[in-house]
Parts: structure tokens; C-alpha cells; sequence
């Protein structure tokens, strides 16, 4: 191997070694779970009259489709939101 080929392979193999992907920590897709939404992700496509049945923390919330609610955003409160089909929809926390 002449020094220009073996210049040019260094070369190549540097250029390759700069475009190698550095690890990153893939950000979450899911947002913080401080009042225990996943818990009660089950709950979602019920019918809400099984909610009469059930305890849940101090503070939540069942919202209907026509519900006005306040805006303050308190991520340890449950909010349980259900549809004009009486169906629950969305476990969330806000």
C-alpha cells in the first residue's frame, strides 16, 4: 500500500467515524403521571356510570362534554374526561 492510499484511507475512515450517530436519550413520550392516570387507563371506553362505583383521589375530576372547568393546571389531579356517548374517553392528569 503507497503512503497516498494509505492517506486516503485514514481519510475516508475519519470522515465515517465523524458522521457515527452519537447517543442520545430519546426525550418521553409520555407526559409525568404525578396523579396516577395510568392506573385508570382502563377506564377508557367504559360506559361512565362505572365510575359511581369506584373511589378515587380527592380532587378529581369528571368532566362531560358540556362541563365548564377551570383552566389552573395542578398535575396531581385526576381528571376523567367521558363523551356525549357516555363513554369515558381520556384519563389524564392536569
Amino acid at each position: 500500500m503507497t503512503a497516498r492510499s494509505l492517506i486516503l484511507a485514514l481519510t475516508a475512515t475519519a470522515i465515517l467515524a465523524a458522521c457515527e450517530p452519537v447517543p442520545v436519550e430519546p426525550l418521553p413520550d409520555t407526559p409525568p403521571d404525578d396523579c396516577r392516570a395510568s392506573a385508570y387507563q382502563g377506564l377508557v371506553g367504559q360506559p361512565v356510570s362505572v365510575l359511581t362505583a369506584m373511589t378515587f383521589p380527592i380532587g378529581t375530576r369528571q368532566i362531560g362534554p358540556d362541563d365548564a372547568v377551570t383552566s389552573d393546571f395542578r398535575p396531581e389531579r385526576l381528571n376523567i374526561e367521558y363523551g356525549r356517548t357516555g363513554l369515558i374517553e381520556k384519563v389524564s392528569c392536569y
